[in-house]
C-alpha cells in the first residue's frame, strides 16, 4: 500500500525515528501504526544485541542542582558525533529530569523508572535503533547537604557536585564553584586524610617502605620515610589538603575557612568523568 508523507511524519513524531526508518516500518506493517512502532522497537533490540560488546565511552555528563541536592548522570554512546546529536542530548536531559524528580535508589532503579509510559531501559534500546550505536546509562549519583554546588566542565565530559554544611550565609555560590573547579582539575580521591580507604593507606605505606629500602635507607628509618611519603600523598590527593589552584599560598581547607567561616565544611563531593568507570 502507498504510505503518505503525513503518516511518515506522524510516526516520526511518535517514535523520534528517522524518516526513512519510519517509512520502512509503515511499509512493513502495511500502514498499521502499532505494528510499525513494534517494528522499530525490534530494530532497536537487534542493534542492541549486535553492539552489546562494543565500547561506549563517549557521550555526555548531565548535572542538576536544586540547592540542597544534586544529581549527576552519564549517558554513553560510541562516538563523539552521536554525543552531540540533539536526540541524544534530549534523551539525557529527560532522564536527568526524571532522576531529579523521582530520586531512585540506584542506577538500576533509575533504568526501571517509567518515562512516557515505558521504562528508561526500553528508551535506551529504542535510541539504539534510531541512532545505530550502543547507548547506555552508566552512572547515576546524588549528593546532598546544606548547600550543593554543581559544575559542568566545557564539553560535558566532567561533572562535579560538592556539598557544604555550616556555611552560615557565606558566599557559597562563588566559593563552591571554586572548589568544584578544583575537584575537576585535581581529581582528589577523598575530602580529608581520614576519608582515604585503609587499603589505599596501607598500599601507599608499603610503596614508601619499598622505595626507601631500594634507595638503601637504614631499616630503622624506613617507616618514618614511608609516613613522609604518605603525607605527601595526602597533600596531593585529598581535597582539603591540596594546594588551592587559584592561590597556592593556602590549602583548599584554609580557603574554605577563610571564605565561609571556621565551622564551614565540605560534607561530600562527586566527580564524574566521561568513560572513566
Amino acid at each position: 500500500m502507498a504510505i503518505s508523507a503525513k503518516d511518515v511524519a506522524k510516526l516520526r513524531s511518535i517514535t523520534g525515528a528517522g524518516m526513512m526508518d519510519c517509512k520502512k516500518a509503515l511499509t512493513e506493517a502495511n500502514g498499521d501504526f502499532d505494528a510499525a512502532i513494534d517494528f522499530l522497537r525490534k530494530k532497536g533490540q537487534k542493534v542492541a544485541g549486535k553492539r552489546a560488546d562494543r565500547d561506549a565511552k563517549e557521550g555526555s555528563v548531565f548535572v542538576h542542582s536544586n540547592g540542597d541536592a544534586a544529581v549527576i548522570i552519564e549517558l554513553n554512546c560510541e562516538t563523539d558525533f552521536v554525543a552531540k546529536n540533539d536526540d541524544f542530548q534530549e534523551l539525557g536531559q529527560n532522564i536527568l529530569n526524571l532522576a531529579v524528580n523521582e530520586s531512585p535508589a540506584d542506577l538500576e532503579a533509575l533504568k526501571g523508572l517509567s518515562m512516557d509510559g515505558r521504562a528508561i531501559a526500553d528508551h535506551l534500546v529504542d535510541a539504539m535503533g534510531k541512532i545505530g550505536e550502543k547507548i547506555d546509562l552508566s552512572v547515576y549519583v546524588r549528593v546532598s547537604g546544606d548547600s550543593v554546588i554543581t559544575y559542568l566542565h566545557p564539553g560535558a565530559r566532567i561533572g562535579v557536585a560538592v556539598a557544604f554544611d555550616n556555611v552560615n550565609g557565606g558566599d557559597v555560590a562563588n566559593v563552591g564553584k571554586d572548589i568544584a573547579m578544583q575537584i575537576t582539575a585535581m581529581s582528589p580521591i577523598a575530602i580529608d586524610k581520614d576519608d582515604v580507604p585503609e587499603a589505599i593507606v596501607e598500599k601507599e605505606l608499603q610503596i614508601g617502605r619499598e622505595q626507601a629500602l631500594e634507595e638503601g635507607k637504614p631499616a630503622q628509618i624506613v617507616d618514618k620515610i614511608a609516613m613522609g611519603k604518605l603525607n605527601k600523598y595526602y597533600k596531593e590527593n585529598t581535597l582539603l589538603n591540596q594546594e588551592f589552584v587559584k592561590d597556592t599560598s593556602m590549602t583548599v581547607g584554609q580557603y574554605i575557612k577563610k571564605s565561609l567561616g571556621a565551622d564551614a565544611k565540605v560534607s561530600a563531593f562527586k566527580r564524574i568523568q566521561l568513560g572513566a568507570h
